[in-house]
C-alpha cells in the first residue's frame, strides 16, 4: 500500500485526529518508539519553525538499562499537531506515553527501599509510584488515544528477562480488548530478524490473536512505521461487507436451497466478524463451501471499513437450475441460445392467445383476432349498382375462436354387497376429509381414480367426429361473417 494512502486511511478512520497511545510495561520502549516516530514523520513536516523546535524540546527521554525513565503520562507534541501529506492529506497527531505497568525487576520505582512518592494531577497528596503509573497507563488507554500501540519486549534490549513482562504484558493487551480499540503489538528487539525472534512474534499472535510486529525502535525506518500503521488500519472494525454474486443468484425464489445454502454459509462465516484483518480469513472459510468454486477480496477500503468480496457460483448449479425450473436438459451456453429463441418464439404466440384463454377460464368464451400479417387481400373487383360502379375490395384472416365445454363422467365400480360398497365409500370419504389429493391415488382394478377418469374424458373428447367438428366451424363462420340473425340450433 502507498504510503499516503496509509495516512489517508488512519485519518478517516479517526475523524482526522491520530492520537497513538503508547502503553505496556515499563522499560520496553515506549518512549524510544515515540521519539523515533517524531523523528521520522511529524518532525520534518512541522512547517511551523516554532512549533517544530517546541516539539523538540517535548520529545521524552530515552536511555537503556533498567531505570525507569518516564514518570509521568505526557503528550508528545504537547498540543496536537496538524500535518499535510502529498499535499491533501491532512491529519493532527499526537503520541500519549506513559509509564506502563511495573514488570520485576525495573528500577526507579523505589527510594530507599520504600515506595517512591509522586505528585500527580489526579490527586492533592502523593501518592506511591507504582500506583500513579497504573492511573496514568489506564487513563492513556481509555482516555487518551483513538489508536493503541502496545510495546514489549524479548528482553534484549534491557538486562530484564523476558519473563518478566508476560504479566503486565497480559493485562495491558486484556484492557485494551475490552475498549474494542484498533491496536497492535510491537515487539521491541535488538535483533528482530533472529529466527528466535520471529517465534516469539508467532507464539504471541497465537495467544493474543492480535497482529505482531517484530521491530528495533531504536532504528525503526519509514518502512516499518508504514507497516505498523497498516496493521494498525486493519484492527479497525468493520462497516460494511458486499457480496457480488452471480446475477442468476437474484432470480431465484426466496426459498430455493441454493440461495438458502449461500445465505447460510454467510451468516456462518461473516456473521461474527469484528476487525478487517479477518476478513482474508473469511474469504478463505468461503472458498471451502462446496457451492462455491471461487471467492476474492475484490476491494477493501481501509478508510471506510467496507469490503467487497466477489463469489463465483459452481457453473453446473446453473444448468441444473434450468433444468429443475423449465424441465430442459440443457448442458451447455449454445444449448441456452437455441432453447431461448424458441422459447421467444413460443411466447410471441402465447401473447396472441392469452387474454382469450383468460377470458374462456372467465366467461367460457374467448377471441383472438388475426393480426396484419394474417390479412390475405383478394383480387379487387368491379361492380355496378344501378348506373354507378364500384370496387370491391375484399380481405381474409383467420380468427380463433375458443370455446369452453365442460366435460362430465363418472367411475362406477361395481364393488360386490351393499356392505362392502358403503366400507369402500366410507374409505374414500376418510381419504378426502385427511388429504382430498389423496382420493385421486385410490387403486381401482390395478389402476388410480386419476387415470380412470382421464380414460373417461379423453373418450369424450374423441367421441367428437370429424364432420361434426367441421359443421361446428362453418357454423361459426357464418354467424361471423353473416350475422346470427337466421341462426336455428337443433340438439337432439
Amino acid at each position: 500500500m502507498d504510503k499516503f494512502d496509509i495516512y489517508n486511511d488512519i485519518a478517516g478512520r479517526t475523524n482526522g485526529d491520530i492520537y497513538l497511545g503508547v502503553v505496556g510495561p515499563v522499560r520496553t520502549g515506549k518512549s524510544t518508539f515515540i521519539k523515533r516516530f517524531m523523528d521520522l514523520l511529524v518532525l520534518p513536516n512541522i512547517k511551523n519553525t516554532y512549533s517544530k523546535e517546541r516539539a523538540k524540546d517535548e520529545l521524552p527521554q530515552c536511555g537503556a538499562g533498567k531505570t525507569i525513565m518516564t514518570t509521568e503520562p505526557k503528550f508528545v507534541p504537547n498540543e496536537a499537531v496538524e500535518l499535510t501529506l502529498n499535499e491533501n492529506i491532512k491529519f493532527k497527531v499526537r503520541m500519549v506515553d506513559c509509564v506502563g505497568y511495573l514488570v520485576k525487576g525495573a528500577l526507579g520505582h523505589e527510594e530507599n527501599n520504600m515506595p517512591r512518592m509522586v505528585t500527580t494531577p489526579w490527586y492533592e497528596k502523593e501518592i506511591p509510584f507504582e500506583e500513579a503509573a497504573e492511573i496514568g497507563t489506564r487513563k492513556v488507554i481509555t482516555e487518551h488515544s483513538t489508536i493503541g500501540i502496545v510495546v514489549t519486549t524479548d528482553g534484549s534490549i534491557t538486562d530484564i528477562d523476558r519473563h518478566n513482562y508476560i504479566k503486565s504484558e497480559e493485562r495491558v493487551v486484556k484492557e485494551l480488548k475490552e475498549l474494542d480499540k484498533p491496536f497492535v503489538i510491537l515487539l521491541n528487539s535488538t535483533h528482530p530478524n533472529l529466527d528466535s525472534t520471529i517465534a516469539l512474534r508467532e507464539n504471541l499472535e497465537e495467544k493474543y490473536n492480535i497482529p505482531v510486529v517484530t521491530v528495533d525502535c531504536m532504528n525503526m525506518e519509514m518502512e516499518d512505521m508504514n507497516k505498523i500503521l497498516e496493521k494498525v488500519l486493519l484492527e479497525f472494525p468493520i462497516k460494511e461487507i458486499n457480496i457480488n454474486l452471480p446475477g442468476w443468484i437474484d432470480g431465484l425464489a426466496k426459498g430455493h436451497w441454493i440461495k438458502k445454502d449461500i445465505l447460510d454459509s454467510l451468516k456462518d462465516v461473516i456473521g461474527n466478524l469484528q476487525r478487517l484483518s479477518e476478513i482474508n480469513l473469511a474469504v478463505n472459510r468461503l472458498n471451502e463451501v462446496e457451492l462455491i468454486d471461487d471467492v476474492k477480496l475484490d476491494e477493501i477500503n481501509l478508510g471506510e471499513g467496507i469490503a467487497n468480496i466477489k463469489m463465483d457460483i459452481n457453473k453446473d448449479l446453473f444448468y441444473k437450475v434450468i433444468r429443475e425450473s423449465t424441465g430442459f436438459n440443457i448442458e451447455g451456453e449454445h444449448q441456452i441460445i437455441n432453447l431461448i429463441t424458441k422459447l421467444s418464439e413460443a411466447k410471441k404466440e402465447y401473447d396472441r392467445v392469452e387474454k382469450a384463454l383468460n377470458d374462456v377460464k372467465e366467461t367460457g368464451y374467448g377471441l383472438v383476432s388475426p393480426s396484419l400479417e394474417e390479412l390475405e387481400l383478394l383480387e379487387p373487383e368491379t361492380f355496378k349498382e344501378g348506373n354507378r360502379f364500384g370496387v370491391k375490395l375484399k380481405a381474409n384472416a383467420p380468427s380463433l375462436h375458443l370455446i369452453r365445454a365442460d366435460i362430465t363422467t363418472e367411475v362406477s365400480p361395481v364393488i360386490g354387497t351393499e356392505k362392502q360398497s358403503e366400507e369402500f365409500v366410507k374409505y374414500l370419504l376418510e381419504e378426502f376429509e385427511s388429504d382430498p389429493s389423496k382420493i385421486w391415488d385410490s387403486n381401482m382394478f390395478g389402476k388410480s381414480l386419476h387415470d380412470l377418469v382421464k380414460e373417461q374424458l379423453q373418450g369424450k373428447l374423441n367421441m367428437m367426429p370429424q364432420d361434426a367438428r367441421a359443421k361446428i366451424q362453418r357454423t361459426l363462420q357464418r354467424i361471423v361473417n353473416e350475422g346470427n340473425g337466421g341462426l336455428i340450433c337443433i340438439i337432439i
